[in-house]
Order: C-alpha cells, then sequence, then structure tokens
C-alpha cells in the first residue's frame, strides 16, 4: 500500500514538475503585447529615398549601400529566451542580396536585427511611423565591432509600405 505524500512533499514536486516545463516565449502575456505592438510595422517596405553610407576611413566599407526594401514578417521565431518576428532586407548594392534578419516592434518603434558581420559594423534598423504608409528607418551601428562614428552620424532612408494591408 502507497503512502499519500504530505502536502509539503506534494507542493515541491509541483513546483519541480513546473520548473522543469519547457516555456514558450511566444506565448503569454508577453507575446501579446509584441504582437500587438509590431502590428503597424507588418508588411512590405519599399525604400524611396536614402542616404548613401560611406567610411572614409576605410575604403573596403566605402561603398555605397543601397537598401531596396524591408520586409517584416509575422511569423514568429525563438532566438534564445526572446520571442522575435521574422524578416527580411533587401540590398541591390554594394551586392544585391536579401538577409534574413529578426524584429521586434514598440509603441515609437521597430528594432531590426540579425545583420552579418561582414556587411560591417551594423546592428540593425530603427524604424519609426511617419505618416500614414511611411516609415522612417536609421541603421543603427555596433560599437561592440570596435567602429568609432561621430556623433550624429546617422544613414537615414524613408520607405513607403508596398500595399496597404500588412
Amino acid at each position: 500500500m502507497r503512502r499519500p505524500l504530505p502536502p509539503a512533499g506534494l507542493a515541491a514536486a509541483a513546483l519541480t514538475l513546473a520548473g522543469c516545463g519547457l516555456s514558450d516565449p511566444c506565448s503569454g502575456y508577453q507575446f501579446q503585447r509584441l504582437e500587438r505592438f509590431s502590428r503597424p510595422y507588418a508588411g512590405t517596405w519599399v525604400v524611396a529615398r536614402g542616404d548613401t553610407l560611406t567610411f572614409p576611413d576605410s575604403p573596403p566599407m566605402s561603398d555605397r549601400f543601397r537598401l531596396t526594401a524591408v520586409v517584416l514578417d509575422t511569423a514568429t521565431v525563438v532566438a534564445g529566451r526572446d520571442c522575435m518576428l521574422r524578416g527580411r532586407i533587401v540590398f541591390r548594392a554594394p551586392r544585391a542580396e536579401t538577409l534574413a534578419v529578426t524584429w521586434c516592434g514598440q509603441p515609437e518603434q521597430a528594432i531590426v536585427t540579425g545583420w552579418p558581420a561582414d556587411l560591417g559594423p551594423f546592428a540593425g534598423l530603427s524604424l519609426a511611423p511617419s505618416g500614414g504608409d511611411s516609415l522612417r528607418g536609421s541603421i543603427l551601428f555596433d560599437a561592440r565591432l570596435g567602429v568609432r562614428v561621430r556623433p550624429g552620424v546617422t544613414a537615414q532612408f524613408v520607405a513607403g509600405r508596398l500595399s496597404s494591408a500588412p
């Protein structure tokens, strides 16, 4: 005959099982906030105009970058312990390529990350609403890669939504 667990043992067993379970960062309250804040940014954004990004002190990186489009999808991806959304950024120059990135929206901006280090010292993009169907974007520099950018140096662009439906 088995003896029932005392109440303290039952509570300890429940805590152990709860602690061992895998938690899904793409569920619950935080994910609902991420989804709600990201919704206005989702879609395909075509770059209408932008600054030329050159580095006079670094000839290999002094090519003109031509960002063509930013595609912000609503499919989720787990990155470490965070839930992020998938996206792509499309370049025409210095080489034509499409990069897979992750992003998340906040009320005042969306942050796009995931640039490969060989492209340069970039941390990603900061995107902010600019009117009904436009975004203003800024390229973010990654100080961890040793780049020293003078304060105030930015590379900005304006993009319009490809269609009005996200």
